[in-house]
């Protein structure tokens, strides 16, 4: 079975415009990756412009689409709205917000300070928050209809897990606004809808969240009944689709993608029970040390 293959016929997403946070790396740049080859234009932000523009480039040179980087902080709620106005300026209008930013810290909750809490809930929660209200505001003021909110959220969403509250915290809260909007907006013509990806793992991602020989002793392949990882490509076809017009009667849905994991067991990161103290010492350790290098 192929699990790269492209889901969508050529140009299902020719004439929209969509805006992707986080789009620099990861999931994001998956999800632009399609967008792009699906006949999309694509604006894609994050914090890092250097970062950005290269995948910019790259992802053109690749699909021949048209894609633009404009450095964002979505904490900060003026640098959305310039951000809004810049993709408008470049390409008229736009038409799906793909709220994919995110940050999250594996951590004993005790050990973390109120600002390392604090960094992730404004990521995650306050940033979709930011630029869902001003996106919303924009279309709904400008009367413009058959508009997307595409949510990133987790499957531990609905649970919590352990380990990882800010995160869960920060994402529930972004589940609870899909649904919420999905009700309120629907007259302006705004869909909003989310996905909960279970195991994706991205380029360091796994480095950076269980360093050294972590990763092999938490293999998390071993709670996924179908016994494999998520290509990138089966979510960037799930995200394409729900930004389509052939999902426009789908509304208010969260879809999980995670071969099952979530069912067998909720908290992705309840595992960790395992880990004693000494080793917490470590893991910060060996954390801090890849941050510095």
């Amino acid at each position: 079975m192929n699990f790269s293959a492209k889901m969508l016929r050529d140009e299902a997403l020719a004439n929209k415009v969509i805006v992707v946070t986080g789009g620099g790396s990861g999931l994001g740049k998956a999800m632009t990756r399609y967008f792009l080859e699906l006949g999309a234009r694509v604006a894609i932000t994050s914090r890092n412009l250097e970062k950005l523009e290269k995948t910019a480039q790259e992802l053109q040179l690749e699909t021949g689409g048209n894609c633009m980087a404009l450095a964002c902080d979505v904490r900060h709620y003026d640098q959305v709205e310039a951000m809004l106005a810049a993709v408008i300026a470049a390409y008229g209008r736009v038409d799906v917000l793909v709220n994919n930013a995110a940050g999250n810290f594996i951590s004993p909750t005790e050990r973390l300070s109120a600002s390392a809490f604090d960094t992730i809930i404004d990521i995650v929660l306050k940033g979709s928050k930011n630029c869902t209200l001003a996106f919303g505001k924009h279309w709904i003021d400008h009367k413009q209809t058959n508009c997307t909110i595409l949510n990133i959220v987790t499957t531990y969403a609905f649970t919590g897990s352990a380990y990882v509250v800010p995160s869960a915290t920060a994402k529930a809260g972004v589940l609870a606004m899909t649904k919420s909007l999905a009700v309120e907006w629907a007259k302006y013509g705004i869909r909003t809808n989310a996905i909960a990806p279970g195991p994706f793992p991205t380029e360091g991602a796994m480095d950076r969240l269980l360093p050294g020989d972590l990763k092999e002793r938490f293999d998390v392949t071993k709670k996924v009944p179908v016994g494999r990882i998520g290509d990138h490509q089966e979510l960037a076809n799930l995200a394409a689709y729900l930004v389509s017009d052939f999902s426009a009667y789908i509304n208010g849905e969260v879809v999980v993608i995670d071969g099952g994991e979530w069912l067998k067991g909720a908290g992705q990161f309840n595992m960790l029970e395992a880990i004693p103290d000494e080793m917490w010492d470590l893991l910060e350790a060996m954390i801090k040390a890849k941050k510095n290098t």
